[in-house]
């Protein structure tokens, strides 16, 4: 789940089904995800990269078997017929940002996978328009197992660069959103070395936020890094029920996205 100022369920672990990944100090290694380096001051408030505990090792343990039910974990409900609608700014540019539970299905590592379409204008013209596929697996964690990604210019495709499908040419599926989050967790939201390595860590449970006029609270908040763009850290702000409320770039750039339209599936 490539990291971009957009809605994107990114883009977020386990049990038994995921393994090593519950601890987060899985599949062996020193502690230190291979690529990652601490941040500096300068680039965030922390001087603490993100560390999922597997050295850079990651082998998750997935089975088709353990999945195929609805996605309803409660901080992204990915039900058919569900929509969001995002507005926001990006370096100065505005941004919306529409996102689509279909009724499409796509066969990943063996794995029934829902389609959600996530479609990116900037100023009015369309630069992104992207199907990404999720599962659920029977503990309630949501899966992350790739992305058909095609970004626009002038209305023509320009580049299919963020696509990578888990299973093929050493890509992984990965976490984007655990069954029962706590404080401190982290995880891989996905893994192609060298072209898609987001990482995620529980920030807060208690978050309150005013987005769009709205109050929100009870919020899951969740920092976001990939150690391919080591400069930019996003925040994002989920709330039960609903999902993603809030995206907000907190190093390496300006940016503030918010929900403005929630339509639930069924």
């Amino acid at each position: 789940m490539p990291r971009r100022t957009r809605a994107h369920l990114p883009v977020p672990p386990l049990a038994a089904v995921t393994g090593c990944l519950i601890t987060l100090a899985a599949c062996g290694g020193d502690g230190s995800p291979e690529g990652g380096a601490a941040r500096s001051d300068s680039q965030t408030s922390t001087t603490a990269v993100i560390d999922v505990g597997d050295g850079g090792r990651y082998e998750p343990d997935v089975d088709p078997a353990d999945f195929g039910r609805p996605i309803d974990n409660p901080y992204l409900p990915l039900l058919p017929g569900s929509r969001w609608v995002y507005e926001g700014t990006s370096d100065d540019e505005h941004e919306r940002i529409e996102v689509v539970v279909t009724d499409e299905r796509r066969q990943v590592m063996g794995i029934d996978a829902v389609v959600v379409r996530d479609t990116v204008t900037v100023d009015g013209e369309m630069v992104e328009d992207t199907h990404d596929w999720f599962a659920q697996d029977r503990d309630g964690n949501v899966w992350y197992l790739g992305e058909d990604s095609k970004e626009y210019e002038s209305g023509q495709v320009s580049s299919a660069a963020g696509s990578w499908e888990a299973g093929v040419d050493g890509a992984l599926p990965g976490i984007v959103m655990p069954a029962s989050p706590t404080v401190g967790q982290a995880y891989r939201q996905e893994f192609y070395r060298g072209e898609a390595e987001d990482l995620a860590e529980v920030l807060r449970l208690d978050g309150s936020e005013t987005v769009a006029g709205q109050d929100y609270e009870g919020l899951l908040v969740t920092e976001e890094w990939n150690p391919l763009e080591p400069d930019a850290v996003e925040e994002k702000s989920y709330a039960p029920g609903i999902g993603l409320v809030l995206e907000v770039v907190t190093a390496g750039g300006e940016g503030r996205v918010e929900l403005t339209d929630f339509t639930p599936g069924a």
